[in-house]
């Protein structure tokens, strides 16, 4: 398994009802074992989370699946991390 970083930066015009959607999705990932660690960023402009994949194109397609980049509020950007 890899890790990869999903960045998810807010776009302007965010609907804010899709904040807890996006929340449950984490918590399911974290409940699953996928998801290592995640939070926002201190001046609202977005978060991270991190996770684990077989590979890049799954880490997509589960990153695809977030209600904050199916909602069309956030810009969501993956990047395989290879943290230490």
């Amino acid at each position: 398994m890899n890790r990869y970083l999903v960045m998810a930066m807010r776009r302007p015009h965010v609907d804010p009802a899709m904040v807890q959607p996006h929340k449950d999705f984490l918590e399911g990932l974290r409940a699953g074992g996928t998801l290592e660690l995640s939070g926002g960023f201190s001046d609202q402009s977005g978060g991270a989370y991190l996770m684990r994949a077989q590979s890049l194109e799954q880490a997509l397609t589960i990153a695809h699946q977030d209600p904050a980049y199916t909602s069309g509020g956030w810009d969501i950007t993956v990047y395989e991390w290879q943290a230490r």
